[in-house]
């Protein structure tokens, strides 16, 4: 009797946005592919991404789109070329989705949330035969084999390939609990500590602030070291969250100081002008009021973070251009909208494999690199996503 041939099947453990694109090239090639995902239904951090607007790509060019990777663009390189924004847009229209691009080139889909694109795309990969598995939760090797805990008890599955797609460390209640992290480092996979990415700040409003905790903070611009941001916040009980503090967060996580700027659109001498003008009988608050229309929740962060607030015009209104922002650190890694770690690219080949352990791949959140909101992580989890799916293709047909 003939020895059995190699295996054609792959194992995707990981239901995210990184893991279904992999099931998907896999399965498309023919591969039988088992989608494992250890809660009770799958996509469940795309799903939440979607709660708020689906944003899934930048309509950018790859340069641009590739800067927002910083260090980790050189080596993403070739998978964001490979599957950039036109390629985003183009599938999810493959997948029955209309788009449209807003005014600062983010991409949505015209039903602004996720689940009709994950309804259409889990009904591409039934069609292409992917079996799914929920509440299989993934604890190592044993053996050759892949070891699950599942409702019925230890399961055991081999396969010619194998595809993790785990995510970080954030939101571990949609499924990202980094657990993964303990099983591959004693494989001797190389890892950098996880870090909270794009989060909120932690501040400790004074009494006075009572009377804009929850409004939405518009108008401002954000500075810490290199990072610049014009995009909106909340002034929230805790401090400050919305995406134009995540998008300075990592110069925060790194120590930079950060500063608002209350009146972006308005230069240092213009600010200075109009302070000096003679206010009469009005208080400071009602001329800031009236020389620079500062409403109710930027005098409030003005009084918080500015006090005492000079009397030289001058002087008020640079300290106005770069108010500073006193707080306490980033939100815990848990409430971050991402994380910053993971299996260092070291780690891998130029496949996504680990050379720790031939023919497993990694893809998505897992992988050590970070990007802003705005579509580039979601991008870079189906570019990254694809890429090992790829990878995880050319394994199976060398070793037939």
């Amino acid at each position: 009797m003939s020895a059995p041939g190699p295996r054609r099947d792959a194992v995707v453990i990981g239901a995210g946005p990184a893991g279904l694109m992999a099931a998907e090239v896999l399965a498309a090639a023919g591969v039988t592919v088992t989608l494992i995902e250890a809660k009770p239904s799958v996509g469940r951090k795309f799903l939440m991404a979607g709660k708020s607007g689906l944003n899934l790509t930048m309509d950018l060019p790859p340069e641009p789109l590739l800067a927002a990777y910083a260090e980790a663009a050189d080596w993403l390189r070739p998978m964001i070329e490979g599957f950039d924004a036109d390629a985003v847009q183009g599938w999810a229209r493959g997948l029955g989705q209309e788009l449209f691009t807003g005014s600062t080139g983010r991409v949505f889909p015209v039903a602004m949330k996720a689940s009709p694109l994950l309804r259409a795309w889990l009904a591409r990969l039934d069609g292409l035969g992917v079996a799914r598995r929920t509440r299989w939760r993934w604890t190592g090797w044993a053996g050759a084999a892949l070891r699950f805990e599942t409702p019925e008890g230890e399961r055991m599955l081999e396969a010619g390939v194998t595809v993790l797609a785990l995510g970080g460390a954030s939101w571990a209640r949609l499924g990202s609990d980094g657990t993964w992290a303990g099983i591959l480092a004693a494989r001797g996979v190389d890892l950098a500590p996880f870090r909270p990415a794009n989060a909120g700040l932690r501040v400790t409003w004074s009494p006075h602030m009572g009377a804009v905790l929850g409004h939405p903070l518009k108008g401002v611009a954000f500075r810490a070291g290199a990072l610049a941001s014009r995009g909106e916040a909340v002034i929230s009980a805790r401090g400050l969250e919305g995406g134009g503090v995540y998008a300075v967060s990592r110069a925060v996580r790194e120590g930079a100081p950060l500063h608002l700027d209350l009146v972006p659109d308005l230069d240092l001498a213009e600010v200075t002008a109009r302070l000096a003008r003679p206010r009469g009988k009005a208080s400071l608050a009602n001329h800031l009021r009236k020389a620079l229309k500062l409403g109710p929740e930027r005098l409030a962060l003005l009084q918080e973070f500015g006090r005492p607030l000079p009397r030289d015009p001058a002087a008020l209104a640079a300290r106005i251009k770069a108010l500073p922002v006193r707080h306490h650190g980033l939100r815990p890694l848990d409430e971050a909208i991402s994380t910053a770690g993971g299996v260092r690219g070291a780690a891998l080949d130029a496949r996504l494999m680990l050379t720790a352990l031939p023919g497993v791949f990694c893809a998505g959140e897992m992988l050590d690199w970070e990007a802003p909101t705005g579509g580039y992580l979601l991008t870079g989890c189906l570019a990254t996503g694809r890429w090992a799916g790829l990878g995880a293709l050319e394994w199976l047909r060398e070793a037939g």
